[in-house]
């Protein structure tokens, strides 16, 4: 793989964006490793105290402007720490963008905004999304949660589901359709609204149950229930309000630096799988030798290890264009697509490499494994990235329906 002074020749890792990597990659190993290690067989959830820790750290604070007390760096500096953090757990990894995509959402004006942007940077007040529905999952123009105006507040009724975070968070982002009875059955606007709560509880007037997974250990995730559940009608930082009815456009454009942070998620992952593999390879002995001295063993490791450089470079490419205001949605839709695809294949491949060890608990390969495999779904599936860059490329389909 390519070493710190080549990567440094190229202009991607700058002296400051290494030591910024290396003080994630001391916190992993010291902290995050031992702790997934203990606590994801037994689907606990992510300590508070480490959260704390990562909240020093400014690990929540890196997309946040200086002026609100946060790092104010960009796109590749947030995928950098998110690659060293999945590396550990993904959750983890995941859990930083509850701050760092989340600050232009929060509920409140003036003053009390700009503190609870001071807070978030510094993982204090964090945020979680709704987005999706029981039968809305890809296509979110058609989230059907009502938003309906009463005064000075917005009441809620619907309901959602894959929202992390729910009760953890300190309030919850709500993509609803507004309630217009002069608008088409189905066409009326839409709007995110946040909803606050107290920390470690569902919001008043909402219910819900968490979504038994095989995976993504660490946090909970919710199917909601909103019924009349009231929010005041706030602005936003960005200054547009709730979106101005347009609000699941506003989702979809932020999807771009969702997708990146997928990748570098899966790119963590993977090196994760494939360093135990390493390893494991040279500790294991069958027939009087270790199996890394096996071709088989010799040549999977030298393709996941490839696949693992070709995914980051990628992605290193990909987040210096987000940076530069030159990324597009096909860009991020390819990295995305290759490093889920790759995770998914690097993190089976190691764990055959572990053998019968692989299949059980005793090793954190299968952390890697499971979690890897949700990588080619969240944020947008394998599909809909393809999609993306088929449409791109080709235009849209000229027969209807054939989407």
């Amino acid at each position: 793989m390519a070493d710190d002074a080549e990567a440094t020749a190229i202009g991607y890792l700058t002296p400051e964006r290494i030591m910024m990597r290396d003080v994630a990659r001391d916190f992993v190993r010291e902290v995050v490793l031992p702790t997934a290690n203990r606590l994801d067989p037994v689907k606990g959830d992510i300590p508070q105290a480490l959260i704390d820790q990562m909240g020093e750290l400014g690990f929540f604070g890196i997309l946040i402007p200086e002026e609100y007390g946060g790092l104010g760096l960009g796109a590749f500096e947030y995928c950098l720490v998110a690659e060293e953090l999945a590396r550990g757990w993904m959750s983890v990894a995941s859990i930083i963008a509850r701050g760092n995509s989340f600050y232009r959402s929060i509920p409140g004006e003036g003053a009390e905004l700009r503190r609870k942007i001071g807070l978030m940077a510094q993982g204090r007040y964090l945020g979680a999304a709704a987005l999706s529905e029981p039968g809305t999952g890809s296509d979110l123009s058609s989230v059907s949660c009502r938003a309906r105006r009463d005064g000075d507040e917005w009441v809620l009724t619907g309901n959602k589901y894959w929202c992390t975070f729910a009760d953890g968070a300190d309030y919850i982002s709500v993509l609803c359709r507004i309630d217009d009875p002069g608008a088409p059955p189905g066409r009326g606007g839409t709007i995110s609204v946040s909803v606050e709560k107290p920390k470690g509880e569902l919001p008043a007037g909402c219910t819900g149950n968490p979504i038994p997974k095989i995976g993504y250990f660490g946090w909970k995730t919710w199917e909601l229930r909103f019924d009349e559940t009231r929010a005041p009608v706030r602005q936003t930082p960005a200054g547009h309000g709730e979106q101005g009815g347009r609000a699941h456009q506003a989702v979809a454009f932020g999807l771009g630096l969702a997708r990146a942070h997928t990748a570098a998620r899966s790119i963590g992952l993977a090196r994760g799988a494939l360093e135990d593999a390493i390893a494991y390879a040279k500790e294991r002995v069958q027939f009087g030798q270790p199996i890394s001295d096996f071709q088989a063993i010799r040549f999977k490791i030298a393709t996941m290890a490839t696949e693992v450089e070709a995914a980051r470079q990628l992605m290193y490419y990909v987040c210096s264009e987000i940076d530069a205001g030159r990324a597009g949605r096909v860009e991020t839709s390819m990295v995305k697509l290759f490093a889920s695809e790759m995770a998914e294949k690097v993190t089976s491949e190691a764990l055959q490499i572990f053998g019968g060890a692989g299949y059980t608990t005793l090793h954190p390969i299968e952390r890697y494994w499971r979690d890897a495999r949700l990588t080619k779904i969240f944020e947008g599936t394998s599909e809909i990235q393809q999609r993306i860059i088929a449409d791109t490329l080709l235009g849209k389909p000229t027969i209807r329906g054939s989407n």
